[in-house]
């Protein structure tokens, strides 16, 4: 079984009845449709960058780092939409300055290639269709 950080947030109380801060859960990964980037984006990514990709996911809090606001991508980054560098940061890259990779936001890479069965097109089809998903979730 796979588990990614594809979070549920508790809301348990502390013995002072205060709320405690929400704790991320591990879930199994569902293998979303490889063909479709919203599918995999909502099934992977939403639980914490948000349905609309604003940092804002039910996790978000829960996290150490808050996640990366992703409909700011393009304008970060002159107007154009970094698409290569997406792809690189959700598989993992090891080239790249770790967006990814601590306990709570683990790297996609490795999970996807399980979930294509070692195929490697298909991995590559899972990532660049969440990556170009993220693209339309860019601010105009």
């Amino acid at each position: 079984m796979l588990l990614a950080a594809s979070a549920a947030v508790s809301g348990a109380q502390d013995q002072a009845n205060q709320p405690a801060k929400p704790a991320v859960k591990q879930t199994a990964t569902p293998n979303a449709n490889p063909a479709s980037g919203k599918d995999m984006y909502m099934a992977y990514c939403a639980s914490c960058h948000g349905p609309t990709g604003a940092g804002n996911g039910p996790a978000a809090s829960a996290l150490k780092v808050a996640p990366a606001n992703l409909t700011e991508l393009a304008s970060k980054n002159g107007g154009k939409y970094p698409n290569a560098k997406v792809q690189q940061a959700i598989k993992g890259d090891p080239d790249m300055p770790s967006a990814h990779g601590s306990q709570q936001m683990p790297v996609w890479g490795p999970t996807l290639w399980q979930l294509s069965q070692h195929n490697e097109a298909q991995a590559q089809l899972r990532i660049r269709n969440i990556a170009d998903y993220i693209a339309t979730l860019q601010k105009k």
